[in-house]
């Protein structure tokens, strides 16, 4: 449930805080249906929200700092470092199962970065590929 959760989520804009709103509707806890999916949306939302509010009176005397400039460009290093983890580990490693797997998303990373191909044309060309493949 949880990839296929994550598969969906990826196929909207702002996959993050759709897929928190999916884990809490699908929490077994409480809360959890419409107001676990709410609480979770807002709890992902508000984190980004309180940041913004709070820094951006002091933006522009902050990013003229040749340190706090340096501390940004090492924030996304960092940040493009847990995207490449996260992309591993669960995706790559439970869904790359053959080298048909692997030559599937090569091409349907080659549609999006070269050929700017729609990401919802590429979502729905890959689902078709690999329910193709697994009728192989």
């Amino acid at each position: 449930q949880f990839i296929a959760g994550y598969g969906a989520a990826q196929a909207v804009p702002g996959p993050l805080f759709t897929f928190a709103a999916y884990l809490g509707a699908a929490s077994s806890g409480t809360p959890n249906g419409w107001t676990g999916g709410l609480f979770a949306l807002g709890a992902i939302f508000l984190p980004s929200f309180l940041l913004v509010t709070g820094t951006l009176p002091f933006w522009d005397r902050l990013r003229s700092m040749s340190g706090f400039r340096g501390a940004i460009q090492g924030i996304n290093a960092a940040v493009v470092g847990l995207l490449l983890a996260a992309l591993y580990s669960p995706v790559f490693t439970s869904a790359i199962n053959a080298p048909r797997d692997l030559a599937l998303a090569l091409a349907a990373f080659g549609l999006l970065a070269f050929w700017k191909w729609p990401p919802w044309l590429v979502v729905i060309l890959a689902a078709l590929a690999g329910a193709g493949l697994a009728l192989l």
